[in-house]
């Protein structure tokens, strides 16, 4: 588990420097994001009143007894940026989790991201959550939980069966929901190398066919048009999944 805890912040740190390149490169690429509005936000309307009024009960308990954040997030697109890249940027944007006294509680929170019209579902974990929460334990939540609600055309269900799982394994203690959670890692350990090895790639792609052509027409040089490449991205029915990554900073708002 060790060689695995040591890619979570490389993985953190080359999504961030990503959206620095694009940020720079290209002012317009700034995301905008939904209000912090209370502990549900359902941009995409998936939740019947009852549903999110339940939720947000629940997700007051689960904080009162655990002192640990979660937030349910639904949005009406990613607007054409990749859900962990989304999910890490508005973990930081509304700053989820609390400043605890130890530096181990804290950025203790947590985001159940879900893109409906995207097809993708997320969980976005802070920092202080990492030894509990894996990649691995929340892919595990997407595909055993959330995801078979969600292919029976029950959002709701689906996001309350996930916060159900991630409530009762940030309510176990400490020491069990760590074997849970390391249990989970090994099974993904392989994926999280394979996806660092992804994300290198990518970012040479980005760095090398986009920043630096980029820069260098806005200094004067030609380039004939439609030379640039052409990238397509995999795509195909049903619902993504994702792990979990991530993010720091204390929870600023919220009901």
């Amino acid at each position: 588990m060790i060689a695995l805890r040591s890619l979570r912040p490389l993985k953190t740190a080359l999504t961030g420097l990503a959206f620095a390149l694009l940020a720079v490169a290209n002012p317009a690429f700034a995301q905008e994001f939904p209000d912090l509005t209370g502990r549900v936000v359902d941009q995409a309307d998936l939740l019947d009143p009852s549903q999110e009024a339940a939720l947000t009960a629940k997700l007051e308990a689960l904080e009162t007894q655990s002192n640990r954040q979660v937030v349910v997030a639904t949005i009406n697109s990613l607007d054409g940026y990749d859900i962990a890249d989304y999910g890490y940027q508005l973990g930081r944007n509304w700053g989820i989790g609390q400043d605890g006294e130890g530096e181990a509680e804290k950025d203790n929170g947590l985001i159940l991201l879900v893109a409906p019209n995207d097809r993708k579902v997320r969980i976005e974990v802070g920092y202080g959550l990492e030894g509990i929460m894996t990649d691995g334990l929340s892919s595990m939540i997407i595909q055993n939980d959330i995801l078979p609600e969600f292919r029976n055309n029950n959002m709701g269900g689906g996001i309350i069966a996930g916060i159900d799982r991630i409530s009762t394994q940030l309510t176990l203690p400490e020491d069990e929901a760590r074997l849970i959670a390391q249990d989970a890692g090994q099974q993904s350990g392989q994926g999280d190398r394979e996806n660092i090895g992804l994300m290198v790639f990518w970012l040479f792609v980005l760095i090398f066919f986009v920043i630096i052509p980029m820069f260098s027409n806005r200094n004067g040089k030609k380039y004939r048009r439609g030379s640039g490449p052409v990238v397509i991205w995999g795509g195909g029915g049903g619902f993504g999944g994702g792990g979990g990554g991530g993010f720091g900073g204390g929870f600023g708002g919220g009901g």
